[in-house]
């Protein structure tokens, strides 16, 4: 057997995202498995030991990330490959768990056709990549290339007070390893795309270009709590009519800016969130992503404005902080090109796009050469029970980043 004909295992790989999504599985086949918990804490420990069992070298660094490598005919520099583990509260089976196991997947079939590559293969998964437990996302691979210092992240705490450095004492994964100077020969990440693209246009393969920037930000109103009933309009400061108002006004800027410009607010909490008392305090969080940072800048002022002028013209006072600030990523056009190739030459029909979450691969990319592979998501859905990625589908993406490491390793 020729190199190019080397396909993976779809049975072993499957079995292996089913093993995993057993830690943490919630009702309807999703997973929660929030960052640096205990149930993180058994998905790490089953991963590490399938890394063991593959003969990789196994290393966790200061903020928690695990990186297995095989080693070459020469030393040097790795071709990585990886993702993350860690899930949001109601997440699927496969978002960044496919990027993982498919690494660990390339590694298994490597050892059974007893192929030595030239230069070492990595496989790794970085800490809290969904930055659902603590802000920001990305942090361990943020961390790992030097992105956030190492410091500030372990001092992060989440909403009930729990730190960062703390919890990866408690999991057993405060690990050793420096972080800030790994550097890769390259890096390419596969990933369901969480998006509908891929399936509504019919393709197998999407070739990622680069990821979005990222806006995160955080704001509390500050009003009088008042009888409901009592209190003329006019005399409000409604904390929970502000909260409301900017929800608007986010959805009405990104449908007025058009084309890539997207707007969330994913958390709005009203106190003391009574039928009959008008909100004296609301918690909030504004998520704003584009591809292109000047348009970023613009609907980011524009809702500062927006949040200034509502607050003044209601009589309430607001305080803001930033949770995460992602500048857009283009990725290496010769590794995306060489994305292109690869699924073409396996017969799969391809498509170049932006990523529009954010990715581990993001903190790789000004350090080396970096490219992401999608594959379809079924209905578009992801963060959710119901993701679910086809089992053709899922070879499809795993034996192109199996010829992609080759290629690069080679």
């Amino acid at each position: 057997m020729t190199l190019s004909n080397l396909r993976i295992n779809i049975d072993r790989l499957a079995a292996s995202i089913e093993d995993l999504a057993e830690i943490g599985a919630i009702a309807g086949g999703g997973v929660c498995r929030m960052a640096l918990t205990d149930e993180d804490r058994q998905g790490r420990d089953v991963v590490v030991k399938w890394m063991h069992e593959l003969g990789l070298e196994v290393t966790v660094d200061q903020i928690g990330n695990v990186i297995g490598i095989r080693a070459g005919q020469e030393s040097g520099k790795p071709v990585m490959t990886g993702s993350h583990i860690d899930t949001v509260a109601s997440g699927g089976r496969y978002d960044g768990n496919l990027g993982v196991l498919a690494g660990l997947e390339v590694i298994a079939t490597l050892n059974e056709a007893e192929i030595t590559t030239r230069k070492p293969i990595g496989v790794g998964f970085f800490t809290n990549e969904e930055g659902a437990r603590f802000a920001p996302d990305m942090m361990g691979s943020g961390v790992h290339q030097g992105a956030l210092e190492l410091k500030t992240m372990l001092d992060v705490l989440d909403n009930e007070g729990a730190r960062v450095g703390d919890e990866l004492e408690k999991i057993g994964y405060a690990g050793e390893t420096s972080t800030g100077d790994f550097r890769a020969d390259s890096y390419v990440e596969l990933h369901v795309e969480q998006g509908p693209i891929l399936e509504l246009e019919d393709y197998e393969i999407g070739a990622v270009e680069g990821v979005q920037g990222i806006s995160w930000n955080e704001y509390r109103i500050s009003g009088t709590a008042n009888h409901a009933g009592t209190t003329p309009m006019r005399l409000r400061h409604d904390a929970g009519y502000v909260a409301a108002a900017i929800s608007v006004e986010a959805r009405r800027l990104a449908n007025e800016m058009g084309a890539n410009q997207i707007a969330t607010v994913g958390v709005t909490k009203l106190n003391p969130g009574l039928i009959n008392v008008i909100a004296k305090e609301a918690l909030l969080t504004i998520d704003l992503r584009n591809t292109d940072e000047q348009k970023l800048q613009e609907a980011e002022q524009a809702m500062k404005s927006f949040i200034e002028h509502i607050c003044k013209a209601e009589g309430v006072t607001f305080s803001s902080r930033t949770l995460a600030r992602f500048e857009p990523v283009t990725f290496n056009k010769t590794m995306v090109s060489l994305v292109a190739e690869t699924a073409s030459a396996l017969g799969f029909r391809v498509k170049s796009m932006p990523s529009g979450a954010g990715h581990d691969a993001q903190m790789f990319a000004p350090n080396c050469p970096t490219a992401m592979i999608f594959v379809p998501s079924r209905n578009g859905i992801s963060h959710n029970v119901a993701e679910y990625t086809e089992p053709n589908h899922l070879q499809a993406g795993t034996d192109v980043l199996l010829q992609m490491l080759l290629h690069k390793s080679a």
